[in-house]
């Protein structure tokens, strides 16, 4: 087949061709969760354009297979090997066991990434599975001379590479130089800073409570080990994409990179694919800052979680984007119009299998294009406008939302079955009666740009009103 997906490839730096190691297949990787807590709608963000650029490679022709790690063991809450482990933190928290907790929040994931329309990966790998993987790993990177033993901890040397900052020396040495700060304790077994826990005897807690047995002792593994491991125990010693978001550039994904080409002696994966950050008003999101936002707070708060998928396909995966609910108030309203359009449309006549192949194309290459999500649905915004049947813009509608996952034509029939102000809360009716009788005092005043604003900020939060001779009327759209 023709290889002609391109994607920005993190370790060249540059727009590239997908070319994979056998014709026609893909190895993919994705870093998976730590099940310590609810996954917030940013690390949800990756896996929603991990999984759109899964359904683009299948939809240009790829057999794909995917993997996913779930981090049940040895996360610290600091990247650089320090501070507490997030699955004792959370089993802590909650009064349950580790795995207790690993399990409740490992289906805690899978549901909300069902209701965002992420396809489950094809292998999913919990961490605690692999031991002996991990320590057949570390025990050849300690023959080999990549990996040493001090203060009964096992640690990769990364002075014998002769370039560790694979990505971005500039970029990952002032990483590197952030992270070491004056409230973070040094680990004196280390022969150079930037040096990584393979396996752990002895840490900065005492209280691990997932143990084994190891040629150094009863301890654990370090984080960055699961992911080479359960790579290559389902994809071989050659991958083709590895995905994450982009703050697991450095050291996680520079440090699998490290401990994989080392014990393999060759080049490991050879195209890499990050998802920038999802900001709120005040900068990252993070689960440490206490109420973070959810799948199931944006949903109690009467959201279609497919709104959110939306509003991220509307983004390149490159770049930051701010989440603020006006936005998606405003994606509620795009949303709900194009799905009541579509659900309008009647299967009716034969499909234009010219028309088809020609809009086809243009979604194939939106996607092929760096995985230009908004550009796809530009693409479906054109054909629901198009001069051309119902019968072929279902057709097209359909083929794209193999890849885009937005359920349109189910929502909007939902949308045009459902009154239009079934589900509205005292305080919302209230809000926009409020806005009514303002509105109506401007017109009296002659207010007419007044007025005006008032309609598009009802309009923005996803409430039409309409002039009537009974009196001003409106409903959700």
């Amino acid at each position: 087949m023709e290889n002609k997906f391109k994607f920005y490839n993190t370790l060249t730096r540059n727009i590239d061709t997908v070319i994979p190691n056998v014709e026609g297949k893909i190895s993919m990787y994705t870093c998976g969760p730590t099940v310590y807590h609810f996954a917030h709608i940013g690390n949800l963000r990756s896996y929603i354009m991990e999984d759109v650029l899964e359904k683009s490679l299948r939809y240009v022709g790829y057999d794909v297979k995917r993997v996913m790690n779930i981090t049940d063991v040895g996360h610290l809450s600091s990247d650089a090997d320090t501070g507490e482990d997030k699955m004792l933190k959370g089993a802590k928290r909650e009064n349950k066991t580790v795995m207790e907790i690993a399990q409740f929040y490992t289906d805690a994931f899978f549901s909300d990434c069902e209701k965002l329309n992420i396809k489950r990966p094809d292998v999913v790998e919990p961490a605690t599975n692999c031991i002996p993987e991990f320590i057949h790993m570390v025990s050849v990177l300690l023959d080999k001379g990549y990996a040493y033993e001090a203060g009964g901890n096992v640690y990769f040397d990364t002075s014998k590479l002769e370039d560790y900052y694979v990505f971005s020396s500039a970029v990952e040495k002032e990483q590197l130089l952030e992270g070491v700060r004056a409230d973070v304790d040094v680990d004196d077994n280390k022969k150079n800073s930037n040096d990584f826990v393979l396996w752990f005897t002895k840490s900065k807690f005492e209280d691990q409570a997932l143990k084994w047995d190891s040629p150094w002792g009863v301890g654990y593994p370090g984080w960055h080990i699961e992911c080479s491991c359960i790579s290559m125990k389902h994809l071989g010693e050659y991958m083709d994409i590895h995905c994450g978001g982009v703050d697991n550039i450095f050291p996680h994904h520079t440090n699998e990179i490290a401990q994989s080409e080392s014990f393999t002696g060759h080049k490991w994966c050879n195209h890499w694919f990050h998802v920038n950050h999802l900001n709120d008003q005040s900068g990252k999101m993070s689960k440490s800052k206490g109420d973070f936002l959810t799948v199931s707070l944006i949903e109690s708060k009467g959201y279609n979680p497919l709104v959110y998928r939306m509003f991220c396909l509307q983004s390149h995966y490159r770049k930051p984007l701010v989440f603020s609910y006006e936005a998606l108030d405003n994606m509620v309203a795009a949303y709900n119009k194009l799905a009541k359009k579509v659900a309008e449309l009647k299967n009716e006549g034969e499909v234009d299998q010219e028309v088809f192949a020609q809009y086809r194309a243009k979604f194939e290459d939106a996607l092929c294009n760096d995985l230009n999500t908004s550009m796809a649905i530009t693409v479906l915004y054109d054909v629901v406008k198009a001069d051309t049947n119902d019968a072929t813009k279902l057709a097209l509608i359909n083929d794209f939302d193999y890849v885009l996952s937005l359920n349109l034509y189910e929502e909007g029939k939902k949308l045009s079955e459902t009154p239009a102000n079934a589900g509205v809360d005292a305080e919302l009716e209230a809000f926009v009666l409020a806005k009514i009788e303002e509105r109506a005092a401007a017109k009296k005043a002659k207010d007419f740009a007044t007025a005006d604003a008032i309609r598009d900020e009802l309009l923005a939060k996803g409430v039409a009103i309409k002039d009537t001779r009974e009196g001003v009327k409106w409903e959700l759209v």
